[in-house]
């Protein structure tokens, strides 16, 4: 099976509440990694996404140890990579600051691609690929029914001039989530999604009345819940969260749920098995600093072959 990968490359320099630092990787790469470990080598990881010049050997190098990682919808750009300062005060409480975000993925890198089996697109810049492209990406897969899920992300996110990300309503949010498979969102970024200032029950109605099957909502340590369309009624489904030890480094837990849940949807079709599933992966993440160590996350493919993710 096939499954393409669509978001912003990040550079990231994550400053931790305890004064130490990583650097490594980020952005769509935690999306990436985490499906090459979970899927089987038989699969194909298909990423579309930019890389400066001067990183591209070493992020092309970085991806090939991979097997089931298909490299050719990479392509250099001639700016420098995004790069990502997060400044956390707490476990949950960052300043985010964004250089040299990249140009949207244009439709041309994008559509020989589309014969895939399940499409993620992760809004890790909020500026990955223009509305527009979007609309030409459904039109291309409507008659193949080929599941789109979208990690909203940061397309709630504005820049300031100092390049400082902040929280600001999307008008055009109706048009971004119509006909998905899933629209993927922390409570924040629920919260101000529409600026009608929805509850989540309310703002699950308007979602899934856009022909979407699918809300989630990612709570962090508290777990997660999705809003499921079924015959014109919706469904709710809740995951507690998962005890831990020690919770290392949210940073990409976002991205690493996306993942995991495309993962096991593309092969099981089962909305709530596939949000269980995400929600142990990510909570796996947060043990880990930066994406250095993201090879961790193998060791969930043991669990994953007892629920239709390994052959």
């Amino acid at each position: 099976m096939k499954i393409l990968v669509i978001g912003h490359l990040c550079l990231d320099v994550i400053h931790h509440a305890d004064g130490t630092e990583t650097q490594s990787p980020g952005g769509i790469f935690f999306s990436v990694a985490t499906l090459a470990n979970i899927l089987p080598k038989s699969d194909a990881i298909l990423p579309v996404f930019g890389i400066g010049k001067n990183d591209y050997d070493s992020i092309i190098k970085l991806l090939e140890r991979y097997p089931n990682i298909d490299t050719s919808g990479l392509f250099k750009i001639n700016g420098p990579t995004n790069q990502v300062l997060l400044q956390y005060q707490d476990v949950s409480e960052r300043i985010e600051c964004s250089k040299h975000i990249s140009e949207p993925v244009p439709f041309k890198k994008i559509k020989p691609h589309l014969d895939a089996d399940m499409i993620l697109l992760n809004m890790i810049s909020g500026y990955d690929i223009a509305l527009e492209t979007l609309d030409e990406m459904r039109m291309e897969v409507r008659d193949a029914h080929t599941p789109i899920y979208m990690d909203v992300h940061s397309l709630t996110l504005g820049i300031r001039e100092d390049c400082t990300r902040f929280h600001r309503p999307v008008e055009t949010w109706r048009r971004w989530l119509f006909m998905l498979h899933a629209a993927q969102m922390n409570e924040e970024e629920a919260a101000i999604l529409t600026g009608e200032q929805y509850d989540e029950d309310g703002l699950a109605k308007q979602v899934l009345a856009l022909n979407t099957k699918a809300l989630i909502i990612t709570r962090g340590s508290r777990g997660c819940t999705a809003y499921v369309d079924s015959h014109k009624h919706t469904q709710r489904h809740d995951c507690t969260g998962i005890p831990l030890g020690k919770t290392v480094d949210p940073t990409g837990c976002g991205d690493v749920f996306a993942a995991a849940y495309s993962a096991h949807y593309m092969r099981t079709k089962d909305i709530p098995g596939s949000l269980a599933f995400a929600n142990r992966i990510a909570a796996r993440k947060a043990e880990i600093p930066g994406s250095d160590q993201i090879d961790l996350l193998a060791s969930m493919a043991l669990a994953g072959s007892q629920e239709g993710i390994q052959q």
